[in-house]
């Protein structure tokens, strides 16, 4: 998740401030910005959108799960 990235673009400067703008909880909003978290609601996602003036592809990046050598 970019979201660090497009809050920099927007001048927002705060987890804080974005919650207040995208109308999210901050706990929600932290865990997107440390990449703790295993997925995304997409009302969440539009909301985010919504709030940093861009689309889904902005915010969200498809980084390919290493395999284990068990795996291969």
């Amino acid at each position: 998740v970019k979201l660090a990235v497009k809050m920099a673009e927007q001048q927002i400067r705060t987890i804080a401030e974005l919650s207040r703008r995208a109308r999210l909880a901050r706990h929600t909003l932290t865990g997107l910005w440390r990449n703790q978290t295993r997925g995304i609601s997409f009302e969440t996602l539009d909301r985010l959108c919504e709030a940093l003036h861009c689309q889904p592809g902005d915010l969200l990046e498809y980084v390919p799960k290493q395999k284990t050598e068990k795996e291969e």
